[in-house]
């Protein structure tokens, strides 16, 4: 007899105590009042189900929760069943929960002598303690230390560089030597990580006057994809290493950096990006509009400030291969320089990165439906989860308008549709 069980038993008990309660309540006091509870009180599912009901109409959820027999019935009366119904669907959202396990990091099949994927396997047998420890003394005692020393010499001669050009009066050379220090920090940058990229379809890339967008699953995504060609940068302006990179980047090139936090600089940032894909002479912009780090299994949500623009639209995706190192940072965990000691110890970063065909708004398409499109396009090159939630739920909770609208719905299976029609008479 297991904790398991034991713990279904108290779990399942509980349940039938609740059950057996409202029907005595609902006896005293009747099924109005216990109907005003059940919308008002219990506390709907919000995971992916939710989005289903969301979509159906009243009629189809009656089917789905009463069965066919509910086509026969011609009254409206809450059904102590139903309970049920709601029960079994947020167990189901709790077994199979397709949103948060997209920040945590993605489970390998093989393990790969490293116990930040798995602490405990190297205690398996004398023999795989062995190998572990000889990659651990290569990782730590050679590979480590030269990548940290090519990585504070290409940061320190980038920030160097960047100040130094920012000063020069001429656009036009400031322009041209901007990109080639940009370009060499980037690639030392990339040789500090070891990383083995293989861009595919180059004939793809993006082209000056226009936004290329990706799906996000790290930092290193902008210099995995700015070693092969200069972008200009949108993003989240951040303190510590990264805001310093940040500040020194700004000085020579026209990078876009915000505060989400601010109303203002959104408006601010979306002159900006109209004024630069307006200058066909000005790099492309990188934007990444799932707003954070996702663990490269799915593509979530895109923000649709970047298809408001109008210009035409680069996708790009991006596939890491955790079997040599995983990618992803958790930054709710970790800050960025115990990330990159991280990814410098691993193994190696290895990826491939796609260059999608360009796209452009449809006639009659808003920018919700293109941002969601060229999602589509992205997670089905890179063999992603194509997944409608904002990745912004790593962060904030779910917005209670889910919640009411799935009380909306099952209002209007007991109640009917009587006042849509009364308003249909009216009008």
């Amino acid at each position: 007899f297991s904790l398991c069980n034991l713990v279904f038993l108290v779990f399942f008990g509980f349940l039938y105590s609740c059950i057996f309660f409202l029907q005595y309540i609902s006896s005293v006091l009747g099924h109005s009042f216990v109907y005003y509870i059940f919308l008002t009180v219990l506390p709907f599912s919000v995971k992916s189900p939710l989005v289903m009901f969301t979509k159906e109409s009243p009629a189809s959820l009656r089917q789905e929760i009463r069965g066919s027999a509910s086509c026969l019935c011609s009254d409206h009366e809450f059904d102590m069943a139903d309970i049920f119904y709601f029960c079994r669907s947020g167990v189901e959202s709790i077994v199979d929960d397709e949103v948060t396990k997209r920040f945590s990091a993605q489970e390998l099949e093989s393990w790969n002598l490293l116990t930040r994927s798995n602490y405990n396997f190297h205690h398996i047998n004398m023999r795989l303690t062995l190998l572990w420890g000889l990659g651990l003394l290569t990782r730590y005692g050679i590979l480590l230390p030269l990548r940290v020393t090519l990585a504070v010499t290409g940061i320190s001669l980038f920030l160097f560089f960047t100040t130094l050009v920012g000063f020069l009066p001429n656009a036009a050379l400031r322009s041209y030597l901007s990109e080639k220090v940009h370009m060499m920090g980037y690639r030392m940058c990339v040789s500090s990580l070891t990383a083995i990229i293989t861009y595919h379809n180059r004939e793809n890339k993006p082209k000056n006057g226009a936004i290329c967008v990706a799906n996000h699953t790290t930092p290193i995504d902008v210099i995995i994809l700015a070693s092969d060609r200069c972008y200009s940068l949108v993003g989240q302006m951040h303190r510590g290493l990264l805001g310093m990179i940040q500040s020194g980047m700004v000085k020579s090139s026209p990078h876009i950096w915000f505060d989400r936090s601010e109303v203002k600089d959104r408006h601010l940032v979306a002159k900006r990006l109209s004024d630069h894909v307006a200058d066909k002479t000005k790099q492309p912009i990188l934007i990444f509009p799932e707003g954070t780090c996702i663990n490269n299994t799915s593509v979530m949500m895109f923000k649709k400030g970047s298809f408001e623009i109008g210009c035409t639209i680069y996708p790009v995706a991006i596939k890491y291969d955790p079997r040599f190192g995983d990618a992803f940072w958790n930054s709710s965990k970790c800050g960025l320089v115990w990330y990159l000691l991280s990814m410098m110890s691993s193994w190696a970063i290895v990826c491939s990165v796609w260059y999608l065909p360009p796209m452009d708004r449809e006639e009659g398409e808003d920018a919700v439906q293109f941002a969601n499109r060229v999602k589509a396009t992205i997670a089905a090159q890179g063999g992603l989860v194509d997944l409608i939630w904002d990745g912004g739920l790593k962060r904030s909770k779910v917005n209670d308008a889910f919640k009411e609208e799935l009380q909306k719905l099952y209002s209007k299976v007991l109640v009917g549709d009587h006042e849509d029609e009364s308003e249909r008479m009216e009008i």
